[in-house]
């Protein structure tokens, strides 16, 4: 960061106590986690697993190759089959204006981008509502 002596410091001060105390706010929320039953997270985990199938079966509906994951909210796709020649960047670039979905190219993660070069990523942490008409614009935006 550049700019006047007393804005650095104060930059500097403050990202000193983001970087050593940022989760001490979270504490709390972590004691008020911890309380509660084991039903919430069997639901929760339940949710997420319906939404997940849900997309994937979207994804796959519409041509996408996917990898059903196993530990997040984000469900990876590869485009090469789809979209023969486009890179992950290009085509995520052009999708909101395509159907009105977003997704991520996976290659952004990379340290060497062409590994993820047509790997697209989703958020299935979503209404299930979202997901479906995502899925319904997706199938109509590959498939006709």
């Amino acid at each position: 960061m550049t700019g006047a002596a007393p804005l650095v410091a104060a930059v500097r001060t403050a990202k000193q106590f983001l970087t050593y105390v940022a989760s001490g706010p979270f504490q709390y929320a972590v004691a008020e986690a911890l309380a509660l039953p084991d039903a919430y997270y069997a639901d929760f985990r339940d949710d997420l697993l319906a939404k997940r199938d849900l997309l994937a079966a979207g994804l796959t509906d519409a041509g996408f190759q996917v990898y059903v994951p196993q530990g997040t909210y984000f469900i990876t796709t590869d485009i090469a089959e789809l979209a023969p020649g486009l890179d992950a960047l290009t085509f995520c670039r052009a999708l909101p204006e395509r159907c009105g979905v977003v997704a991520v190219p996976n290659s952004v993660f990379y340290d060497h981008p062409t590994a993820g070069r047509t790997q697209v990523r989703f958020a299935f942490c979503k209404r299930e509502t979202v997901l479906t008409e995502a899925a319904s614009r997706l199938r109509k935006a590959f498939n006709g």
